[in-house]
């Protein structure tokens, strides 16, 4: 039993971050009210801050590993636009917010196709370590060719193979995070005994993807391991998701779908023999809040009129890996180019269900995808009680939190915090201080770690 099974169920609240010069919404930087200092550590740790003191569980940062320069294969359209063109490493800027804090949870995306299990193992560990057990690892499998060309690879690998390997790649990471046992140290001093070396294990894996021997270098955590962050929205992403994730981002249309991808996950993950509460899934949501309903939809108005048609284009382009540059935006796809995208999936589905196209025209695309703009996910717009009355039926029967959004910065994070988190306490639905030190115990996950070796040759061996 985790420590969520026998405690009140209250919300995660996790703040959607980028190391960028923009929010996921490519045009909160023309917001009048942004801030500018988005290359320097105070403006991440004024962020971190704000979040802390309002009991987030989590600030996370998204990443790609490349402009978006798909759109009509040119970069310098994202750089005149500021459309994602800054992105800095976030595995640092996270960094420097964790140590402005000390209880808000810190997750960093990293991907499995382009960087090596012994690496990212050993860098969240020691993030976690330097957090005193507050880190989480997004686990992504990158989307585009343009990330391919940035890692001298001519084009990126197919969609299940990218899973195939990151399956295994999972299995190396919890391996070695597995591999020191928990009183491993000794620290002895009189005796000159550092750790007991019968307790430290080499990994020893051989797969069909991946080596990796071992000894691992680091210790564990006060949390035993970091937290794995998964936002798998495919039928093949899904299956993962419910394999790996502890926390599990979701995209919902709206409630009545977000019940049902809500029931069909937790459903997936008991049938791999986990426990459902053992993986919480968090929505992603917009939310534009004032004193007054009338006072929300000024702010959305003028959220909404920042947007531009090359935001939603190269976007696009991005997350799908194919050029929207190349069709005329009433130009259906043809079969091969809806079968020939091998980014986002679930966002080409999406769109052929919510248009009722199986060849849908980009115009299609940029309508029933909200890419770029604040409708890709819901938004949810009012007063802090309007917002709290819808926050509460999404949570009561189709999530465990939300991963929300922000629509300018610092800006957004200021009002929820101000605004719709006390509200959300006054319901009983959320802390008004953290239950422990660490990002599991706030998420109410357990503590063990999980070495998951199956289907490799892969064997903890001293």
């Amino acid at each position: 039993m985790n420590a969520q099974d026998s405690a009140i169920r209250q919300m995660s609240l996790i703040a959607f971050l980028q190391a960028q010069n923009c929010s996921n919404y490519p045009a909160s930087w023309r917001h009048p009210e942004a801030a500018q200092d988005f290359l320097s550590a105070a403006y991440y740790q004024r962020i971190a801050r704000t979040l802390e003191d309002a009991c987030f569980d989590m600030a996370f940062f998204d990443d790609r590993l490349a402009m978006p320069d798909m759109y009509q294969r040119d970069h310098r359209i994202a750089v005149a636009h500021g459309i994602r063109s800054v992105k800095l490493d976030p595995i640092l800027t996270a960094q420097a917010m964790g140590l402005a804090t000390a209880k808000l949870g810190i997750g960093v995306t990293c991907s499995t196709t382009y960087f090596e299990p012994f690496h990212v193992a050993r860098l969240f560990a020691t993030l976690d370590l330097m957090l005193g057990g507050r880190a989480a690892w997004n686990v992504v499998t990158s989307l585009n060719d343009s990330e391919a060309l940035n890692f001298g690879r001519s084009a990126h690998l197919a969609h299940d193979e990218r899973y195939d390997r990151a399956d295994e790649f999972m299995q190396v990471v919890l391996g070695h995070w597995a591999s020191w046992e928990p009183d491993a140290l000794i620290l002895d001093r009189s005796t000159g005994r550092f750790a007991d070396p019968d307790k430290v294990h080499a990994l020893h894996h051989d797969g069909r993807y991946l080596r990796s021997r071992g000894p691992f270098t680091v210790p564990r955590s006060p949390q035993g391991q970091p937290v794995i962050v998964q936002a798998g929205q495919s039928g093949r992403g899904r299956d993962f998701a419910a394999r790996w994730g502890e926390l599990v981002f979701a995209l919902y249309p709206n409630l009545q779908t977000g019940q049902r991808i809500y029931r069909d996950f937790k459903a997936k993950v008991a049938e791999l023999g986990r426990n459902p509460n053992d993986a919480r899934v968090a929505p992603a949501v917009y939310i534009v809040t004032g004193t007054s309903q009338a006072m929300a939809e000024d702010k959305l108005a003028l959220i909404d009129s920042l947007a531009i048609p090359e935001d939603c284009f190269a976007l696009l382009s991005e997350v799908l890996n194919f050029d929207f540059g190349t069709k005329a935006r009433d130009e259906p796809f043809t079969d091969a180019e809806m079968a020939s995208i091998s980014g986002l999936q679930a966002m080409r589905d999406k769109v052929v269900a919510l248009s009722g196209k199986s060849n849908p025209t980009p115009d299609d695309f940029v309508r029933y995808s909200g890419r770029g703009t604040v409708r890709e996910v819901p938004c949810f717009v009012g007063t802090p009680a309007r917002i709290a009355d819808e926050m509460q039926a999404w949570f009561e029967t189709a999530c465990d939190g939300f991963v929300i959004a922000a629509t300018h910065v610092p800006g957004t994070y200021e009002d929820i915090a101000r605004l719709v988190v006390p509200e959300l306490q006054r319901r009983g639905l959320f802390r008004n201080r953290y239950p422990g030190t660490t990002l599991r115990d706030t998420l109410g996950l357990s503590t063990c770690v999980r070495a998951d070796t199956r289907g490799t040759e892969a064997a903890l061996r001293s």
